[in-house]
């Protein structure tokens, strides 16, 4: 083995977003892509001499060839020792967990999260510093910076690492250690949560279906719900994590998971579903015959934490995205803990838990999390609601219900509008901004606007700004309409529209959601001319 220096040129378009880089497979798989991005990574890192590094990805086509091409990268950049979990599999939330409790000095995920995988699918790659929380913007900046003027890369020419067995080998002075991808995290969840209330709520008859989704959670799942726990075989389904998800897209909504959302409102429903993405950091809570949004599940997280044991001591404040809906900081207010509201991306919650300022964060693009560790959870928040069920003896309608009747109900939808046009959705986006001064005190269909805005972000903690980070229209009477372009994708661009009305009355409790919000899908359409630039008489996704 030896380490070789390697003469490249800069590929244009390395520039991280808000989770990494994501990129079609066919790019990833031109040659030195990968090694040139990665090189860029621990250029900007520097020396990396005895120290370790956390390695794993969610099981999706080209995760193991990866692999192999950072493990030989790291070996000629001197770290002393890589942590890769079995088959080159690691959720991202198990790689936050096992970079915290290693003492690493960070870890790459592969993954391009709820989007579909295959040969002609996505590909990611991130990076999560010593925390366990994704990379700050100064340092994926500066990761870009080096990548448009990299010149070379150096790697060993070791052969390929046996990811299939446990055990430690070498790459040049190197250690590889292939760990169970499971245990840690199981471990960490097995301290938060009333394990044996859970596993008695099980043996009671209580019925439950967890889609996995043919994606990295299976084995989490499966060890668990009903390894751990007790629950009855085949309680997890779609759990072999495969390299195109089955086919499935693997974003855990009432539109791709449908079958689940069927199951679940059929007269021989389980008492419990749930579903969970790509690389495990989302999840879908859903009741027979009741969904839960996302952020009405934060919502209620947040009200009954004190059930489970992790949280017994109370919670010390609530973070959302600004986008997330306004249903926690009602809870907030009630328990007089601080409620942040923050840019969409878990980097902007790191600070906020890092400096002990909040317990429990959410987004609304079904990601919960709390400060036992600094990514977005899905099984994490499974495990949660299931407390509650085995703690209130209540069922999830019931707990949801009891929750509008204390705070009210803010009914929430996102639309998306997904691969549109790039340039027509800038150009919306810049419409809109341009008209944001003259907004305020117009009569907007039944709504008179309060406050036009584009959300700016000056973090409590180390006082950076993150501005244009989604353009919100405040009613008077609360109700909202925001406007973002999402980072995730990976073709053109998507639109997403988040809708919110407040409704305190418990009799209004119960309206389809969309009817309810009605109102406000009128006035974006008039304010954005969301058809108009994008060609769309309807949004791709309604969630």
């Amino acid at each position: 083995m030896t380490i070789q220096t390697v003469a490249t040129t800069p590929y244009p378009g390395q520039r991280p977003g808000t989770s990494g880089l994501r990129k079609k497979v066919t790019v990833f798989q031109q040659p030195a892509y990968l090694d040139n991005f990665v090189q860029s990574l621990f250029d900007t890192l520097g020396d990396c001499s005895g120290k370790t590094l956390v390695l794993g990805g969610d099981g999706r086509y080209h995760n193991r060839a990866a692999v192999q091409t950072i493990l030989r990268l790291a070996a000629a950049h001197g770290y002393a020792r890589v942590l890769v979990g079995r088959g080159g599999i690691l959720s991202t939330p198990a790689a936050s967990c096992v970079i915290r409790k290693h003492g690493a000095s960070g870890g790459i995920i592969l993954s391009a999260s709820h989007n579909p995988g295959g040969p002609d699918g996505d590909f990611g790659i991130k990076y999560n510093i010593a925390n366990g929380g994704p990379a700050p913007e100064a340092l994926t900046e500066a990761v870009w910076q080096h990548s448009v003027a990299l010149h070379r890369y150096r790697a060993s020419d070791a052969p390929d690492v046996d990811l299939d067995t446990p055990g430690s080998t070498r790459i040049e002075q190197m250690t590889v250690d292939v760990i169970d991808p499971v245990a840690d995290y199981a471990q960490l969840m097995e301290g938060l949560f009333d394990f044996a209330a859970i596993r008695a709520l099980f043996a009671r008859g209580f019925t439950m279906r967890f889609d996995a989704m043919s994606a990295v959670t299976g084995p989490y799942a499966k060890a668990i719900l009903e390894g751990m726990l007790g629950a009855p075989a085949g309680t997890v389904i779609n759990a072999v994590p495969l390299e195109d998800f089955g086919g499935h897209h693997p974003d855990p909504n009432p539109v791709n998971a449908a079958s689940l959302i069927a199951l679940m409102a059929g007269e021989d429903a389980p008492d419990f579903g749930a579903a969970s993405d790509g690389d495990g950091d989302r999840n879908m809570i859903v009741g027979r015959r009741f969904d839960v949004t996302p952020s009405d599940s934060l919502a209620v997280l947040a009200a009954n934490a004190t059930m489970a044991p992790g949280y017994r001591a109370g919670i010390r404040g609530v973070a959302r995205s600004m986008p997330t809906s306004r249903a926690a900081d009602r809870v907030a207010l009630a328990l007089g803990v601080p409620c942040f509201e923050t840019p969409t991306g878990w980097k902007y919650f790191g600070n906020l838990l890092d400096a002990g300022k909040v317990t429990l964060c959410g987004e609304e693009s079904y990601g919960t999390g709390s400060d036992h560790m600094r990514e977005k959870d899905g099984l994490w928040a499974v495990l949660f609601w299931l407390n509650l069920l085995a703690a209130s003896g209540k069922s999830v309608a019931v707990l949801v219900q009891e929750h509008w009747a204390r705070f009210g109900r803010n009914y929430y939808s996102r639309h998306d509008y997904e691969a549109i046009d790039s340039a027509a959705a800038a150009e919306l986006m810049d419409a809109l901004r341009a008209r944001l001064g003259g907004l305020a005190g117009q009569r907007l269909g039944e709504y008179t606007v309060e406050l036009a805005d584009d959300f700016c972000y000056t973090d409590p903690v180390d006082g950076s700004v993150a501005r244009q980070q989604g353009v919100r229209i405040v009613m008077t009477d609360g109700s909202r309409v925001v406007f973002r372009l999402s980072g995730t994708g990976t073709e053109g661009a998507t639109l997403r529209v988040y809708l919110e009305r407040y409704e305190a009355d418990p009799a209004q409790h119960h309206l389809p959601t969309q009817q309810a919000l009605a109102g406000l899908i009128a006035v974006a359409e008039h304010v954005a001319g969301i058809s108009a630039y994008t060609g769309r008489a309807a949004p791709s996704v309604v969630t």
